[in-house]
């Protein structure tokens, strides 16, 4: 788990396409130094971002509650 390392949190992106929860990726932000500018460019893409994530979690829990109530394949 990379916790609040985005090295590996963007290693585990490339290799298992995990996303981090915005809370750590919020965190990450607050760890590191930006100049003015870039910290609005990346607040701007954080909560796009976080809006993206609530709208995919909305998808993916419909999708697994579809899944969850169906019947399993007989082998």
């Amino acid at each position: 788990m990379y916790h609040y390392n985005a090295t590996t949190a963007l290693e585990e992106l490339q290799e298992e396409a995990l996303l981090p929860h915005p809370v750590k990726l919020r965190d990450m932000i607050l760890r590191t130094v930006h100049d003015p500018e870039e910290a609005q460019r990346l607040n701007a893409e954080f909560q796009d971002y976080l809006t993206r994530f609530g709208e995919i979690q909305k998808l993916a829990r419909g999708i697994l509650e579809k899944i969850a109530a169906a019947k399993s394949k007989s082998a």
